[in-house]
């Protein structure tokens, strides 16, 4: 069995959505004074590697705390997307291509190879995104997510979210965004779990997310 880590490490200064403040980790307990040590996170619910759930849209849908466990557990593909530039669009012909591991997939991560540009200032650029017919795939075949290895499924500039709006609606779907390190997955079906922080009424959450392969 092989792990694989897709979650960017969460520090001061990293890479936050234009307009959020930066997480602060601040030494609240020290082995000196305490005889332990504790740090103080203050951040906010979307940085990092995290998770969209549908109330992050829409106040009266799920929050993340509601989902059973079940939501962020289950069979993921890659697709491979990285011969698109800036502002390419991200159409079905990348799931025909990938073949029939896209029925079965309950999770699909599409892989711009966009997180190579973590931490400098194109990552906030006009990174690859799915176009409406691929986001209506997602949730009429009863997916449980997407990931994508960019800041948003919306290109950053489109403040009205429509593709949010589109897949959230649905109840039953969440978003995963920031992943890393899509590319030593391989092209099949592995075991994807993305597991957010469980707090009261969350429109989302920093999740520490794996993909497992089995030799």
């Amino acid at each position: 069995m092989k792990i694989i880590d897709l979650t960017h490490t969460i520090s001061p200064g990293m890479p936050v959505y234009p307009g959020t403040e930066p997480p602060r980790l601040e030494e609240a307990s020290t082995y000196e004074k305490d005889g332990f040590r504790e740090t103080l996170l203050t951040m906010y619910s979307h940085t990092g590697t995290h998770m969209d759930a549908p109330a992050h849209i829409f106040p009266e849908l799920t929050t993340l705390d509601q989902f059973s466990g079940a939501q962020f557990v289950g069979k993921g593909l890659v697709i491979d997307c990285t011969d698109l530039g800036e502002g390419g669009r991200i159409g079905m012909e990348y799931l025909h291509k990938a073949g029939a591991p896209v029925e079965e997939a309950e999770f699909l991560l599409f892989r711009t190879g966009w997180d190579a540009k973590w931490g400098q200032p194109e990552y906030f650029g006009d990174y690859p995104c799915i176009t409406e017919e691929v986001a209506a795939y997602l949730t009429d075949s009863g997916k449980k997510g997407i990931g994508l290895d960019t800041i948003g499924l919306d290109p950053v500039a489109d403040t009205d979210l429509k593709l949010h709006h589109q897949v959230l609606a649905t109840d039953r779907f969440v978003i995963i965004e920031n992943l890393t390190h899509l590319e030593q997955l391989g092209e099949g079906l592995f075991l994807f779990c993305a597991l957010p922080l469980k707090y009261r009424d969350a429109d989302g959450a920093p999740v520490r997310a794996m993909g497992i392969l089995w030799d």
